[in-house]
C-alpha cells in the first residue's frame, strides 16, 4: 500500500481521514501546526504522533520543509499527497484595510499557495523518480458558488485550489500523475459548528435538501478512495460532497 502525506491531520476531517488510509493499510504521514483558526485539520496539533509533522503554513519555507521532512521519514518515496490544511477565518467587510488585507493574504497562503507549493515537490518527485503518483485537493463547495461575505478570501482560495487541481490533471497525467478533487459543503466539525451558529443554527439547514451536514467519515471515505482506488480515468474529477445544497 502506498505512502500518503496527508496535511491537516490531527482533526476533523484530516483525523478521519488518517484512520481510514490506515485501516486500508496505508503508511500516512501526517501533519499539524499550531493555531486556533484553522478548519478542518490545520489546528493545533490535537492529535500529535510520532509520525506527524509540524509546520506553519503561514511561514513560506514551511511546505518545504514539510515535504522534505516527509520525504526522509518515507524513506525516500511517497506516493500520494494530500491537500486538506485550511485557514476558515471571516473578516467583514468593514474591517480595517490592514485587517482584511492580512486575512486575504494568511488565507491563501494556507488554503492555496501551500497547497500549491506542496503539490509542485509532488510531481518533481516522481517526475524524477519515474513513479507514478496521486494528488488530492480537499476544496470546498465554496470554490463553486462562493461564501458568506465575510469569507471572500476563502471562496477564493477555494476557486484557485480547483483551478490549480484542474492543470495539474491535464499536463501531467501522462506521466501517470493523477489529480482529483473533493468539495465538501457544511462538515460536522469544530469549527463548521460555530459557523452555523454565527449563521443562524438550524436555519442554516433548509439549504441543505439532505437536511443535515455531513460527517467527518463521509469524505474520508472520498478521499481515501481518490488516493487508493479512483480509476485513472477519473483523474481531473471533482467530486462534490454537499447534500445537494449545490448541484452542477
Amino acid at each position: 500500500m502506498p505512502t500518503v502525506l496527508l496535511t491537516g491531520s490531527s482533526r476533523g476531517i484530516g483525523a478521519a481521514t488518517r484512520d481510514m488510509l490506515e485501516a486500508r493499510g496505508a503508511r500516512v504521514i501526517g501533519h499539524s501546526t499550531r493555531g486556533d483558526d484553522a478548519r478542518d485539520g490545520a489546528t493545533d496539533g490535537a492529535r500529535d504522533s510520532a509520525s506527524e509533522i509540524a509546520a506553519d503554513f503561514l511561514d513560506p519555507p514551511a511546505p518545504q520543509m514539510l515535504w522534505e521532512e516527509a520525504l526522509d521519514t518515507a524513506g525516500g518515496e511517497i506516493d500520494v499527497l494530500v491537500n486538506n490544511a485550511g485557514l476558515f477565518r471571516g473578516v467583514p467587510l468593514d474591517a480595517s484595510d490592514i485587517e482584511w488585507l492580512d486575512a486575504w493574504e494568511d488565507t491563501l497562503r494556507i488554503n492555496l499557495t501551500a497547497a500549491a507549493q506542496l503539490s509542485r515537490f509532488a510531481v518533481r518527485h516522481w517526475q524524477e523518480t519515474g513513479r507514478p503518483g496521486r494528488i488530492v485537493h480537499v476544496a470546498s463547495r465554496a470554490g463553486h458558488r462562493g461564501d458568506s461575505p465575510q469569507h471572500w478570501h476563502y471562496a477564493a482560495a477555494k476557486g484557485g485550489m480547483l483551478a490549480l487541481h484542474k492543470t495539474i490533471a491535464r499536463a501531467y497525467a501522462g506521466e501517470d500523475i493523477l489529480s482529483f478533487a473533493v468539495t465538501p459543503g457544511f462538515t460536522d466539525t469544530a469549527m463548521a459548528g460555530d459557523y452555523l451558529a454565527s449563521r443562524g443554527g438550524p436555519g442554516l439547514l433548509a439549504d441543505i435538501p439532505l437536511g443535515r451536514v455531513a460527517e467527518p467519515e463521509e469524505m474520508a471515505a472520498i478521499i481515501a478512495f481518490c488516493a487508493l482506488d479512483a480509476p485513472a480515468s477519473m483523474t481531473g474529477a471533482t467530486i462534490d460532497a454537499n447534500g445537494a445544497s449545490y448541484v452542477r
